[in-house]
């Protein structure tokens, strides 16, 4: 049986685009048709609950610091 890789080589680069493109999917299924039926409507909300997910798991990965020396300016 394979095992997953559990060592991943990406470039900040590389996050911001899967992020970009995570969000552009959410954006897209988040829009409801007039037609849709209540099963269509809920897996697509499901959808979009695991990419919200997946995107915070994504953003906790992250590492922020705050400058040893000089003063901090945020934003």
């Amino acid at each position: 049986m394979p095992q997953y890789n559990d060592l991943f080589e990406l470039s900040v680069e590389d996050m911001n685009l899967i992020e970009e493109a995570m969000r552009h999917v959410i954006a897209s299924r988040s829009k409801a048709d007039a037609d849709e039926t209540d099963d269509v409507r809920e897996a697509r909300e499901e959808f979009v609950r695991k990419a919200h997910a997946l995107l915070g798991r994504l953003h906790d990965q992250k590492i922020f610091y705050r400058p040893r020396t000089g003063a901090y300016v945020s934003g």
